[in-house]
């Protein structure tokens, strides 16, 4: 029933609605093998609902794949079988990380006179240590800290928890996000980190289900698809347990859809000389890593301005959002001449000489009234102002911009980490 011809090794944990073992053969890997169990309040309510499981481990591994394909760091390996995935094995760091947008549930009782519907710009984010004989009692950033935990050999202080923080934001908002073409609103999410064993780095871990957020379609709570429509039943009859599985279905349809989108993009590059090609394969090498499709091409304004506009025309016509990147040195006509005949977005990225640099990026920064092409010299750059262009209405663009933004910024946090460990 396990999962298609994996050797087991023990369990190494339990929980009300998964079990974990070991992998001998995968070394590192766990499996995480879903259970049809439902449960509420600390398991003071719990019923068996037939294909939990199996709905329970498609959502975890979309919501899984999408974040690991933007390039948040998760345990996440792959999807073994209908109701189980591998995973890193990980040290399990016992707090549950909320992230908020919407003040409801819980929130409303321990913050009386706030109102149901508060908009929280940026996003709450609320800690909450795992703990059920006290009911997860909610923790504050210092009480983490005090706290001296030590998982996979790393020990948990102010900048773990600063990137714990950090992270559950932009977890929150690039799932917001990817659930907005469906026209529903991610209310809130509950997410867990671990130290991977073998990395000693914090990675999402756990599982993010249909237990781990509020959805409301339309923004509309009365039309709740998350298990918050099993918390508020009355009573549970086989009726109201098949209304429960219906939404769990529901949500597991769509979440499929979060690895899709409906919007296309490319970037068209423009080279005035095929001796800039290995400044427009920086361009191009770096729309990849957004999942933009790039083309190079080769036209001068000044020497074939009647070739430029027909290719410009090519690229008008097909109904493709396009973004233009303008490669031109010395005299950059390239960038303005696009700029002053087409509708789409033109971004100038000339290849600066040593010797005439400085005169030739006037012709870029110097435009006629009426145009706008903005320049950037870094090839890197022109690619990501593509990509912030499409993320406007691409869901998977914009987490993967998200994401960038995240892991620099870790980065940064580690490096000064390191360097107070050093001087000290």
């Amino acid at each position: 029933k396990t999962s298609l011809d994996l050797k087991l090794g023990k369990k190494v944990n339990e929980g009300k609605t998964k079990e974990v073992y070991e992998l001998p053969d995968m070394p590192g890997c766990v499996l995480m093998q879903s259970k049809d169990q439902i449960t509420a309040g600390n398991a003071a309510r719990k019923d068996r609902m037939e294909g939990k499981a199996a709905i329970s481990n498609t959502t975890t591994s979309c919501v899984f794949q999408l974040l690991q394909e933007a390039g948040i760091k998760t345990a996440f390996v792959r999807k073994q079988s209908d109701t189980a995935f591998i995973a890193a094995h990980c040290e399990m760091i016992p707090i549950e990380w909320v992230c908020r947008r919407i003040a409801t549930g819980s929130f409303l009782k321990r913050n009386p006179g706030v109102k149901e519907g508060y908009k929280f710009y940026p996003p709450k984010i609320e800690m909450f240590y795992k703990d059920d004989a006290n009911n997860d009692p909610q923790w504050s950033e210092e009480q983490l800290i005090e706290a001296k935990f030590c998982f996979g050999g790393l020990s948990i202080g102010q900048t773990e928890v600063d990137i714990m923080a950090r992270s559950t934001q932009a977890i929150f908002e690039i799932l917001e996000k990817a659930w907005q073409p469906q026209n529903c609103t991610l209310v809130d999410l509950k997410i867990e980190f671990g130290v991977n064993i073998l990395t000693k780095e914090i990675v999402l871990a756990d599982v993010i289900d249909n237990d781990s957020w509020r959805l409301w379609p339309a923004g509309d709570r009365s039309q709740q698809k998350d298990k918050q429509s099993y918390r508020d039943l009355k009573e549970v009859t086989p009726e109201a347990l098949q209304m429960v599985k219906r939404n769990f279905e529901w949500v597991a349809e769509r979440v499929e859809l979060l690895l899709k989108t409906k919007s296309q993009g490319r970037v068209v590059v423009l080279m005035g000389s095929p001796s800039d090609l290995s400044h427009c394969e920086k361009i191009k090498k770096a729309c990849a890593t957004f999942g933009i499709p790039c083309e190079l091409r080769v036209t001068s304004a000044h020497k074939g301005p009647d070739e430029t506009l027909r290719i410009k025309a090519e690229y008008e016509g097909d109904g493709i959002p396009t973004v233009f990147v303008a490669v031109a040195g010395r005299s950059n006509g390239l960038g303005p001449v696009m700029s002053g005949n087409t509708a789409y977005p033109v971004v100038n990225c000339p290849p600066l000489s040593a010797d005439w640099g400085t005169q030739d990026v006037w012709s870029s920064l110097r435009l006629p009234s009426g145009l706008s092409c903005p320049t950037t010299l870094s090839p890197e750059g022109a690619a990501q102002f593509a990509a912030q262009i499409f993320g406007l209405n691409n869901h998977l663009v914009w987490a993967k911009l998200r994401s960038n933004m995240l892991n620099t910024w870790i980065s940064l946090k580690q490096a000064d980490k390191k360097l107070r460990e050093c001087t000290l």
